[in-house]
């Protein structure tokens, strides 16, 4: 497999740090409120990532967090008069809905911050012992400039990154550059003990010692969106090698942005939403196989007809796959169809190779869409059950790397729409061919379209 990797530019072979295992770090949300579209990308990105290596074999560590500790946390619990303990806690509980509905699984760990301050409080101990940060008044700094590495993830030198960073004005720094590892308490905010006085961790720190701890202090992936490379990625980057004296990981991953509209998403245009504004709309999974109809890396439109799209081209693997379901349930046993199994290998091949070349997604949809075209091709014709089960089986598989479900939620018909069904089917078979295209027109009224199959009647709603 090959990766392209933020840190080098390039694409490079994928080479695990131990044989046969990947340990992969990707960051979670600030947990103050429902998460957004563009929250949602690389969670359903990274979930797939992890998916893919599980399927070619590898044991996964996966360790996603969750920022429960900062000022917009701070801001709204004060705001609901409630801690930002049960802020979080309330939140957390909601991004689990939302990433069940996203078909997210749960990572191998899901760290909160504030359940780790003693193992940031070392590492900040240890950059002040090692000379890369310092404290005044209670707030401890890192030192950007000691780190001569600085810059090398936003592939930036330091006077540009200076020029475009948002930095707050606090003239107690040695430089403007420099970034907060641990803040002294305010009035109103939660703090815990530390040799500097009471206080909470900065943003950056708190994934460097989630990472150290739960991976070790080189890992295999870390990734997150692209807007996370500067500052929140560069300033992992130094603090952990600082700290540890070792590269923090092998390859970085950053998905690309996402607009809406064709334009940048921002409260201020309106054009926000979470992922719990758009399932309104569309079903969850309408989300995700949007999410991964793109490459990773590339920018994506977020736009009302581009997942009209999307929700098709899901209906088109899930039609096949029921169909597929329905005719093997009447097929017979018989030899398996060579040229079907070839063309089999062929799409599973063409599958892998797209999935190898930088997790690209879209090209795997595209193989899994042609799998689908075989596969309606040979159900159209007289299949046995033992060809029947390796198209509908492989899929269900290449669909389930991706998280895209292909079984719909079984739906139950009323005993009149049953009985109807049924007198039509009698009707038919004594040849009253009126009465049974009367009965259609019946049901076709109750939305419900019924067809005619060697196999027997389907019927499926409008």
């Amino acid at each position: 497999m090959k990766i392209y990797n933020s840190l080098t530019k390039t694409k490079e072979e994928f080479v695990p740090i131990t044989p046969g295992e990947v340990k992969i770090y990707a960051c979670g949300p600030t947990v103050y409120d429902f998460f957004h579209i563009g929250n949602a990308r690389p969670f359903i990105v990274f979930d797939t990532l992890r998916r893919y290596f599980e399927y070619s074999g590898y044991k996964v560590t996966f360790v996603q967090n969750f920022t429960d500790i900062d000022d917009k946390m701070i801001n709204r619990a004060n705001k609901e008069g409630i801690t930002v303990r049960e802020l979080a806690d309330r939140f957390i509980a909601e991004y689990r809905v939302d990433a069940k509905g996203l078909n997210i699984r749960e990572a191998s760990v899901h760290p909160r911050a504030t359940d780790h301050i003693p193992e940031i409080v070392e590492i900040v101990k240890t950059l002040i012992e090692q000379g890369y940060a310092y404290e005044v008044d209670g707030d401890v700094y890192y030192a950007t400039k000691k780190f001569k590495g600085y810059g090398k993830l936003s592939h930036q030198p330091l006077e540009d990154l200076e020029s475009g960073a948002r930095i707050s004005v606090d003239e107690r720094k040695r430089d403007p550059m420099d970034f907060a590892l641990w803040k002294a308490q305010k009035p109103g905010e939660p703090a815990w003990e530390s040799p500097w006085g009471m206080g909470r961790p900065g943003w950056h720190i708190e994934c460097s010692a989630m990472s150290t701890k739960y991976l070790g202090k080189t890992i295999d992936i870390h990734g997150g969106g692209k807007d996370l490379i500067f500052p929140h990625h560069e300033n992992e980057v130094a603090q952990s090698e600082a700290a540890n004296g070792c590269p923090l990981a092998h390859y970085w991953m950053h998905n690309g942005y996402i607009n809406v509209d064709g334009m940048k998403m921002s409260k201020s245009l309106g054009n926000f939403f979470t992922v719990r504004d758009i399932i309104k709309h569309f079903d969850y999974s309408v989300i995700r196989f949007f999410m991964l109809s793109a490459h990773y890396r590339s920018p994506i439109n977020f736009a009302d007809a581009l997942l009209q799209q999307a929700k098709a081209g899901l209906e088109r693997l899930t039609n096949c796959a029921e169909n597929l379901r329905f005719k093997l349930a009447h097929a017979a046993d018989g030899a398996l169809d060579d040229a079907a199994a070839t063309l089999v290998e062929k799409h599973v091949a063409d599958f892998k190779e797209a999935m190898d070349d930088d997790l690209n997604t879209a090209a795997a949809i595209g193989a899994i869409f042609e799998l689908a075209k075989t596969a309606n091709t040979v159900a159209a014709g007289e299949a046995s059950k033992q060809t029947l089960s390796l198209l509908l089986n492989t899929l269900a598989e290449l669909c389930d790397v991706l998280g895209i479900e292909t079984e719909k939620e079984a739906e139950t018909l009323d005993s009149k729409i049953e009985e109807l069904i049924a007198k039509r089917t009698e009707a038919k078979k004594a040849k009253d061919f009126a009465t049974a295209d009367a009965i259609r027109a019946q049901l076709l009224d109750m939305g419900i379209v019924l067809e005619d199959t060697r196999e027997g009647v389907k019927w499926s709603r409008k």
